[in-house]
């Protein structure tokens, strides 16, 4: 029992640094799962909290919105204390507030405070603010977007394999994230919201200043804190501006719904709307492009996977859920007990933070058969990744899915003999497993 507990204190589930330098903790999840599914996790600099590392038990808590609330800070990281006191209220997606509350009370609901995120909001608020655009990401939505999407797909894919750098060897050489797996969502989402070509890399920039506040190379010598200050306030100010000229000149896109749209018979406030495109903006480009970068990884390192998806294109829906779970782009969420209560057999009590390991329920030796085998024909395959089929599950799930089926159709289709050429660099993040840079060479077909 000494040991176990020892092993367990040596558990480190949100260093950011340790993600950049060595991907996710597989073995510490599994240490969890087998000795301590919902653990305790306290440490220096980071407000205590329960972590949930088992299937079953984080679709408990994504199914009881009531008993498990959602307006608390999502994201768990840890903090220099000194640094704490410059930190302001409103700062989206690091976690922070959850050190500067008082761990016995609830938290503040000022609206002033920052903005009013629909993934923090519980029903019956959240279904009224999803309800807006529920049908443009439902699957009726996606086929009359399919054709669309797949024009993007086939032009990003057609202009990376047309770099062909060496003419003797005939061999394309590219940073496969940043000239494929980020053009496609940042295209789609764009697109939908109807931000306009031209001002589509400064939400690249933005959205990776946001959830990689922490990794030097988006810092350009600011603070972690002031990196993430700066790019939200530029997209607040962006999508404010849009909001207004789509209420001036109203268009065929998701931002002009938003505008129009009512609840109870109130238009939304001006800072929801802002707040809606910039959850939009940050979801659905981070986390898509990180699965296909995940994506392309996991088949160039099982190479046998790859060849079989080319024999087999039949596969490739199989492949994108199989892609989805191994690579789990969202690290983790938090919630709030807003009651005692209990998950897997332990004790929560009101007001403590409960913490889901979405990557580690992935593995769950409970409910995949070898769960360590990257298999591109899973079946059946009741992943995580897009969280635990509760009322928060990914808005964009579908749209996620089609844009993966089509840039790795597109993929099989113009490149051959793909190989990794030179050192993958992972994103300085505890919140998505993000890959920066991924440079790739390939044959042109």
């Amino acid at each position: 029992m000494t040991t176990m507990t020892n092993d367990l204190d040596q558990i480190d589930l949100i260093n950011a640094d340790r993600y950049a330098e060595r991907g996710y903790p597989w073995e510490d999840w599994a240490l969890l799962r087998r000795e301590a599914p919902i653990y305790r996790y306290e440490r220096p600099g980071v407000r205590p909290f329960w972590a949930v590392t088992k299937h079953r038990d984080i679709q408990q808590v994504s199914r009881d919105p009531q008993t498990f609330s959602s307006a608390v800070p999502l994201f768990i990281v840890a903090h220099d204390p000194e640094a704490e006191r410059e930190v302001g209220h409103d700062r989206p997606f690091d976690g922070s507030h959850l050190h500067d509350q008082d761990h016995e009370q609830e938290p503040e609901q000022d609206d002033d405070d920052g903005l009013q995120l629909m993934i923090n909001m519980d029903p019956p608020e959240h279904g009224q603010y999803r309800g807006i655009v529920n049908r443009r990401f439902s699957p009726r939505g996606m086929r009359i977007l399919e054709d669309r999407i797949n024009e993007i797909a086939a032009e990003v894919v057609d202009r990376a394999a047309a770099r062909l750098v060496d003419d003797v060897a005939g061999r394309g050489k590219i940073d496969f994230v940043t000239e494929v797996a980020a053009q496609l969502p940042l295209a789609a989402i764009g697109e939908l919201l109807g931000v306009p070509r031209e001002r589509w890399g400064d939400m690249f920039d933005w959205t990776n200043q946001i959830v990689g506040s922490g990794d030097p190379e988006y810092q350009d010598g600011r603070s972690t804190d002031e990196t993430s200050a700066e790019a939200y306030q530029n997209l607040i100010e962006y999508f404010a501006t849009l909001a207004e000229q789509k209420r001036r000149r109203p268009g065929d896109d998701l931002m002009t719904t938003i505008v129009q749209a009512e609840i109870e018979g109130e238009p939304l406030p001006a800072a929801d709307v802002i707040a809606y495109g910039f959850l939009l903006i940050i979801a659905g480009n981070e986390t898509t492009r990180n699965a296909t970068s995940g994506g392309m990884l996991a088949l160039l390192e099982h190479p046998q996977q790859l060849q079989r998806l080319r024999a087999q294109p039949e596969l490739l829906d199989s492949a994108v859920e199989e892609i989805l779970r191994w690579t789990s782009p969202v690290t983790h969420m938090a919630r709030r007990a807003t009651q005692a209560a209990e998950i897997g057999g332990q004790a929560i009590a009101e007001g403590e933070t409960v913490v889901m390991w979405y990557p580690s329920a992935n593995r769950d030796e409970d409910v995949f058969e070898h769960p360590e085998v990257f298999d591109i024909a899973r079946e059946p395959n009741e992943h995580l990744a897009f969280g635990g089929f509760g009322e928060h599950f990914c808005l964009g799930a579908n749209l996620a899915r089609l844009e993966l089926r089509s840039i790795f159709r597109h993929i099989l289709e113009r490149m051959d003999e793909i190989e990794l050429d030179g050192e993958m660099e992972r994103l300085r993040s505890g919140i998505v497993g993000g890959i920066k840079h991924l440079p790739i060479s390939f044959s042109a077909r």
